[in-house]
């Protein structure tokens, strides 16, 4: 009974992460941008996702935009792009075969001579959560693993009888 709490724990865990992935994927929150003027006060902030980027104003308005082209992207996002989409594949493929089987910088800085400051989104944060259940939950599964058995024949030696049969 116990492999099969481990079993539907592993699986909840990696369901839940692989949730979390799709989260991370649509929220624009990767990259936060406040603008910080000289009385310290927050007009706008900007958010960089991987789809678009978004400003909110003090006053609560938000405006989105898409990106036009992928080509014009910044290596970074092209490839969180990619991996984010591939982590979802996977998780994908990964959750069917539970059932079945029953370069991030820290951009946190302040340049006196820039008006920006730099955050990491809640997107990371959400992301780093959502990797460390689907490590826990890969862990569960792995653990589950029935013990090896070598399924070899043992046989005995034949009974030896005193009459021959012809």
């Amino acid at each position: 009974m116990a492999s099969a709490g481990f079993q539907i724990l592993g699986t909840a865990l990696c369901i839940i992460g692989w949730i979390g992935i799709i989260v991370i994927c649509a929220l624009p929150q990767w990259k936060v941008t406040a603008f910080v003027g000289q009385n310290i006060v927050t007009a706008q902030t900007t958010w960089e996702g991987i789809w678009m980027t978004c400003v909110v104003q003090s006053t609560g308005q938000m405006q989105c935009k898409v990106y036009d082209s992928m080509l014009a992207l910044p290596q970074d996002l092209q490839a969180a792009r990619a991996l984010v989409v591939i982590a979802i594949l996977t998780g994908i493929i990964g959750i069917m075969l539970a059932l079945a089987g029953g370069k991030c910088t820290n951009c946190s800085f302040y340049n006196p001579l820039d008006a920006q400051k730099r955050e990491l989104g809640a997107s990371l944060f959400i992301g780093w959560g959502a990797g460390a259940l689907l490590i826990i939950g890969g862990a569960f599964l792995c653990a589950n693993c029935p013990p090896k058995d070598n399924y070899s024949a043992k046989y005995s030696a034949p009974l030896s009888t005193s009459r021959e049969y012809v």
